[in-house]
């Protein structure tokens, strides 16, 4: 079960873009929110609730938020809420944590401007093939690389594939900043 969420904040980082071994696009990125409050004793402002948000998107709309956001910008973006488990490389514990799958997303427009753009039909998968023509040839240890023979998979099936408990895996410890 997953809930909707809508987030307004912003990107801690450019998005990550990949493919999966049949040439999807997956972009991960993380959005930071937090509120702004008033410290009523000295006036000052100051950031409230800070939460980090890891989020997902696929296909046309991964390439068009690597080819249009960057880190820093505004957004606002709507998705399910998931939890994902897996199982941690070294130590073997069992791990989990909430995603953002987004279904929607764009540039808030409160403290800038936006041109937009419509994608063309069928523009997006050239530029997907094109992407993985310059990737070359993939090492046996790349996990996001085509399904060659050799290729190692991770342990929770990479992104786009189903995990433990029907959901991703595959991740590290590490935070998002």
């Amino acid at each position: 079960m997953s809930s909707n969420i809508t987030l307004t904040g912003r990107l801690t980082a450019a998005p990550d873009v990949r493919f999966t071994a049949q040439g999807m696009p997956i972009a991960a990125f993380t959005i930071v929110t937090s509120r702004r409050v008033k410290d009523p004793n000295t006036s000052e402002w100051s950031d409230a609730d800070t939460t980090y948000w890891d989020c997902k998107a696929f296909k046309q709309l991964a390439q068009n938020i690597a080819d249009s956001l960057d880190k820093g910008v505004e957004v606002v973006a709507t998705g399910r809420v998931v939890q994902e488990s897996w199982e941690d490389k070294q130590t073997g514990a069992k791990r989990s944590k909430m995603a953002v799958l987004v279904d929607a997303i764009g540039p808030s427009l409160r403290g800038a401007t936006a041109r937009v753009t419509k994608a063309g039909s069928g523009q997006g998968q050239q530029a997907y093939q094109a992407a993985r023509q310059q990737q070359g040839q993939a090492s046996a240890e790349d996990p996001w690389a085509s399904g060659t023979p050799g290729t190692q998979r991770p342990a929770g099936g990479g992104w786009g594939q189903q995990g433990q408990g029907g959901q991703g895996g595959g991740y590290d410890d590490s935070p998002p900043f």
